[in-house]
């Protein structure tokens, strides 16, 4: 029967994986053939859909009452991201960061972190917080096409761009394959997403593991797989930069658009003394991130090497029931 979970849950991952390349894949080859520039497609169509499994699951979740499912996926894969992720990364190779970042995006993922703890006072995210977290999200995404949109040389790579992937798109793809990939791949996703969350939940009982500890570990390490993938082959190849910008919008779409999706559908509950600890390494994880992003510099090494252990030993302290 043990065997039977996990293959379920396993069985979900690989479709919440499949579903969100297909759906990705589908999503952005409509927006080409309706005209909208590759640049714009990039920050909506691919950073939304990259966050689709995390939605997905939390989603089913919060749908079913699980909330410690739910909210546990959101705070365990940002912390996952800088941990595992941003930390791993550092250690094959130092990431540059670029200075802007602590103007624009940081500040946006430091405010995301500390608005969990403060919507949970209250015991619950509401429907109505859950819509201006959605709110959020679309005002971060506009700003942040606006901003790329008007640098130097923005329109120019634009329009080179659109010929390059308007011939790829022609080649590989007509409007058939791409509406057949967008619909399959939400279909997958869908499928995966309640698959994953009862796999994981009947784990988690046969074990006598809390849901809230199953979500803050193998459903938020499960839902980051493909940044972390994406991420240790970027890095591996010399594009370490990349993981950078991943980690923080990844951070931030995570609270706003998958948080703030999930809560749409159903409040989600929490009990901030009883969850301390969890929004506790958020933060600190959070603020950790911030500083070793404090400027153009490069994150060390060594810098990377503290957030891998740091985010080792959190997840080995709440596998032994700490917190």
């Amino acid at each position: 029967m043990m065997w039977t979970h996990v293959a379920t849950m396993l069985g979900g991952l690989v479709a919440l994986v499949v579903g969100a390349e297909g759906f990705i894949r589908g999503a952005a080859a409509l927006a080409r053939h309706f005209g909208v520039p590759p640049i714009v497609v990039g920050l909506t169509v691919v950073a939304y859909g990259t966050s689709m499994p995390e939605l997905v699951v939390s989603a089913v979740a919060a749908f079913e009452g699980r909330s410690a499912i739910a909210l546990g996926n959101v705070v365990g894969s940002n912390i996952a991201n800088i941990g595992l992720i941003l930390g791993l990364t550092a250690v094959i190779s130092p990431p540059l960061v670029d200075g802007t970042l602590l103007k624009g995006e940081l500040p946006w993922m430091a405010s995301a972190a500390l608005a969990i703890p403060l919507l949970l006072l209250d015991g619950a995210i509401s429907r109505g917080e859950a819509v201006l977290l959605l709110a959020a999200a679309v005002l971060f995404t506009v700003r942040t096409v606006r901003s790329v949109r008007d640098e130097p040389g923005a329109d120019d790579r634009d329009d080179a761009s659109a010929v390059d992937e308007r011939a790829a798109s022609a080649e590989r793809s007509a409007l058939l394959k791409a509406v057949a990939f967008t619909v399959v791949g939400l279909g997958a996703l869908l499928l995966g997403g309640r698959f994953f969350v009862n796999g994981a939940s009947a784990v988690a009982v046969a074990f006598g593991i809390s849901e809230r500890i199953i979500g803050l570990t193998v459903v938020a390490v499960g839902t980051s797989l493909p940044e972390l993938a994406a991420s240790a082959v970027a890095a591996w190849r010399g594009f370490s930069s990349l993981a950078v910008g991943n980690v923080v919008g990844s951070n931030i779409f995570n609270v706003l658009f998958v948080l703030g999706g999930a809560g749409a559908i159903a409040p989600i509950s929490g009990d901030v003394q009883a969850q301390r600890f969890d929004l506790l390494l958020l933060v600190g994880f959070t603020a950790l991130a911030v500083w070793v992003m404090r400027g153009a510099r490069r994150i060390t090494r060594v810098e990377g090497a503290v957030m891998l252990a740091a985010y080792v030993a959190s997840i080995v302290w709440l596998a032994r029931g700490g917190g």
